[in-house]
Parts: structure tokens; sequence; C-alpha cells
């Protein structure tokens, strides 16, 4: 009865009606919510957040996993950017390899994703076959079958020799053995293929039926109508695999035997800092490398968004 009249009196007074118990029962009403959200958010809280700031912490520390960690301040991050010379040299490697996959993978997956989208039978069977190398590739199986393809006796020389050409040992030499880390990260064009293909299903036929009467030819219709209304999906593969090819670990750690060789050639940034936290136990160091890595992804991915006002173009 007392609640009937709160109700009555807050709707007389202009104000919508409140529900009944304050905040307790608000919090009792949204109980399930809360449970429902419990598992990502003690996971989040646990493997994600806790974690990530221990690690900061650890990467203002002298750490090596048998003694308690001992602060030195930006030791770490001092010795990082003036006294080691092979982390200038994970961070060439790794900016080359991004450099080179990422365009190279976007631009081979959108011309399988435009050749898809013609209208062929089957392409449900295409799709599942062009994703496949995306669901091995980052595997340790598939490395390793990389491994012995490029090998000094594997099977891309033997196919060179049928044509009379003495091919190098890919792996074991330092002009090569990165970009065959290049080659198997494009081999993995499926994720992006697919979002593109996704993304060119939604362009209007009528545009292109359009653009052809008034004489465009296909190469004007792929930069003047493609382009621009697939630029917000290219721009989502673009971030995406930006960041996976940053992190790219397993790989590098196959191909090179876990040395980032020849002469630091395959030495990626994930594989230096597992050497330091696991190779070498200086976990404190380690941390600081995770976390500058942290910084560069971010740094990355801030100055794609700020570009892109440039060259995105949405509906609107």
């Amino acid at each position: 009865m007392n609640t009937t009249r709160q109700v009555t009196a807050s709707v007389v007074a202009g104000g919508p009606p409140r529900p009944a118990g304050g905040r307790q029962g608000a919090f009792f009403r949204n109980l399930p919510g809360y449970l429902f959200l419990s598992p990502w958010l003690i996971g989040f809280l646990c493997l994600t957040l806790g974690p990530a700031l221990v690690s900061l912490y650890l990467s203002f520390t002298d750490y090596d996993l048998l003694q308690s960690p001992h602060f030195v301040g930006a030791a770490n991050y001092v010795r990082m950017m003036t006294e080691d010379p092979k982390f200038s040299a994970a961070m060439r490697v790794t900016f080359l390899f991004v450099a080179l996959s990422v365009p190279l993978k976007l631009i081979f997956a959108l011309a399988v994703a435009m050749a898809l989208n013609r209208g062929l039978k089957g392409l449900t069977v295409y799709r599942a076959v062009f994703y496949l190398p995306s669901l091995l590739g980052s595997s340790v199986a598939i490395a390793v079958l990389w491994r012995q393809l490029f090998a000094a006796d594997g099977l891309i020389n033997s196919i060179l020799g049928l044509f009379g050409i003495e091919g190098p040992s890919w792996i074991s030499n330092p002009n090569y053995s990165l970009y065959t880390l290049v080659v198997l990260s494009v081999w993995q064009f499926g994720s992006p293929m697919i979002i593109f293909l996704a993304g060119l299903r939604q362009i209007p036929t009528d545009m292109y039926e359009a653009a052809s009467l008034d004489g465009a030819s296909a190469v004007r219709q792929f930069f003047r109508i493609t382009l621009p209304l697939l630029s917000p999906v290219i721009f989502f593969n673009l971030v995406i695999q930006t960041i996976e090819a940053f992190k790219a670990f397993t790989p590098a750690f196959i191909v090179s035997g876990g040395t980032g060789g020849p002469i630091n050639s395959t030495l990626f940034y994930t594989l230096y800092l597992y050497q330091e936290a696991f190779g070498y136990f200086r976990m404190g160091y380690a941390s600081a490398l995770a976390w500058v890595l942290v910084v560069i992804i971010a740094a990355f991915t801030a100055l794609s968004f700020l570009s892109t006002r440039y060259w995105v173009h949405y509906d609107d």
C-alpha cells in the first residue's frame, strides 16, 4: 500500500515512477545479468588485467623467477634503448616483416575475394578451401612443413632443379630466410579474404551497371567504386592483420629452431622476448620488452584510426 502511494505521488509530481526497493532492489533485479557476466569478469580480472599489471610492475624490476623481484626503476628500458643490439635487430626484422606481409596478404586476399565474388558455383566449398590455411597456418605442424619445403633439399629446390635452377638454402641463408616467413604469412590469407568477400557482396550491383553504361572500364570501376565502398573493410583488415603480424611467433620459432637465425634474420620481436623470458630467465627485462610491444601496437592502431578521415569512406 505504501509502495502504491509512493508511485502515485511520484507520477502526480511529474516524475517517473521509482522502482520499489531502492538500490538493493535494483541489485537483485540485475543479479541474473551479473551472474551471466561473472565468468567473463573473473577471466578478465584474473587472466588479463591482473597479469598485465603484474608484468608492468616486473618491467621495473630485476627478476629471474628464483629470487624476489628487485626494483631497478627504468634501468630495463634504458638498457633496451642504449645497450642491447639484439633489441634493434628484432625491431628491424619485425618492422620489415610487418611492412611486407600485411600489404601482400591483403592484396592477395582481395584478389581472391573478387574472383570468388563473380558468382562461381560451389562458392561455399571454395570459401572453406581458401580459409583452411588460416586455420592451420599458425600451427607447429605447418611451420615444420614449411621448414622442410624450403630446406636445401626441400620440395621448392627440387621443383627448381627440374628447370635447371639450383636454389639456395632458403632457411639457412640470411638473404632469404625472412622472405620464406613472409610467404607463409601471405599463404594464410583466408581470414581477410572471407571478410573482403562479405564486404564485396554488400556493394550494390546497380552502381557497376551504371558505371558500365557510362563507359567506365573495369579498372576504373575498381578504383572509383570498389575501393571507396570497401574502404571500411580494408581498414578493419589492416588493423587486425597489423596486430597479428607484430605478434607473430610460432613460424619464426620453428623455422629458426628458436634461435632467430641465421644472423638474427628471423629474430622476431616476440621470439626475442621469449628468449629473454624463458631462455635467460630475465623476466623483468622480458616484461619491459612486452610493454614496449604494447605501446608500438597501440601507436600503430592509433595512427591507423587517425588516418581514416583521409581514405575511409562510410555511407554518410
